[in-house]
């Protein structure tokens, strides 16, 4: 999908009351998972992986790439390529030349100007190649930290928004407002909705939630619709993807070379718990089924 497409098809999600899922399936084993997952739901989706994922399973975002597009192949819903959390430019001009069609430069822990600056950069080269570009203003930490434990200091400051969208030039933006990546240690972490709104209120720019993972389902459902006004967009759903696989084969993290070395039945069986748990999160957290 082209930039506009992408764009596009957040804004039809804020207009309809879903958001779209950016599943990431960690390595290239689980791609066909989600995109499975997508096609019998008839929903559009985001396959993302993150720089850190890329060195977690040795992977390059050119092997991840060619791993999507052949996962693809004769697919009729629309599927993104998405790069998740990357702190540095080169490694975004690396995945947008390997074919990632939408890109996330992370520069919330710089300084505010340094943020508009790094973000900027990025926006100039990826706009020129038709690639959709998400930053983060404000900090979304890890789930046994930060904003779990309500550290408002580092959510996003509603104020800033504005400012931040039109010297930047990013299409989306991640907001900080009480979820963390990770398994969250409460069953119920306090999101911080009054803010939400107050962001809404300031830009129609699509709103992007991290942390999915883990979240109860009345407040993923409560961020989308934001008391009708339309509010989160995006939602990134990572760590559960890799729970299920684990909890399915009874293995641990393992490099992308190794889950291959799996024999094949047990890669099906895992595989199949991981789409069984995306067409869950489409249909009952996302409200994203049948909106292809």
């Amino acid at each position: 999908m082209k930039r506009n497409e992408i764009l596009e098809a957040y804004a039809r999600a804020n207009r309809k009351g879903y958001a779209l899922g950016s599943f990431s399936p960690r390595n290239t084993v689980l791609i066909s998972a989600v995109v499975r997952a997508a096609q019998k739901k008839n929903a559009p989706v985001l396959v993302q992986i993150s720089s850190n994922e890329l060195k977690w399973f040795s992977l390059t975002a050119k092997e991840f790439a060619r791993a999507f597009y052949q996962a693809v192949e004769g697919v009729t819903v629309p599927v993104v390529l998405h790069l998740d959390h990357t702190y540095d430019p080169e490694t975004v001009f690396e995945a947008i030349e390997a074919g990632f069609q939408s890109v996330m430069i992370d520069g919330s822990k710089l300084p505010y100007e340094e943020n508009i600056a790094l973000t900027r950069k990025v926006v100039e080269y990826a706009h020129d190649r038709d690639v959709a570009v998400e930053a983060e203003l404000g900090n979304i930490g890890g789930a046994d930290k930060l904003e779990t434990g309500g550290d408002e200091a580092l959510y996003t400051l509603p104020e800033q928004v504005p400012d931040f969208l039109a010297r930047s030039g990013c299409d989306s933006l991640a907001v900080s407002i009480g979820t963390a990546h990770g398994v969250y240690p409460v069953k119920d972490p306090k999101i911080d909705f009054d803010r939400l709104k107050k962001i809404r209120a300031l830009t129609n720019a699509p709103l992007v939630l991290h942390g999915g993972s883990g979240l109860p389902a009345q407040t993923v459902h409560r961020a989308i619709a934001l008391d009708g006004i339309g509010g989160i967009a995006k939602i990134n759903i990572a760590t559960d993807l890799e729970l299920a696989f684990q909890k399915e084969l009874g293995v641990t993290r393992m490099p992308n070379a190794e889950l291959l070395r799996l024999p094949r039945e047990e890669l099906e069986r895992g595989a199949a718990a991981v789409q069984a748990l995306v067409e869950d999160r489409i249909e009952n957290y996302l409200f994203a089924s049948n909106q292809a």
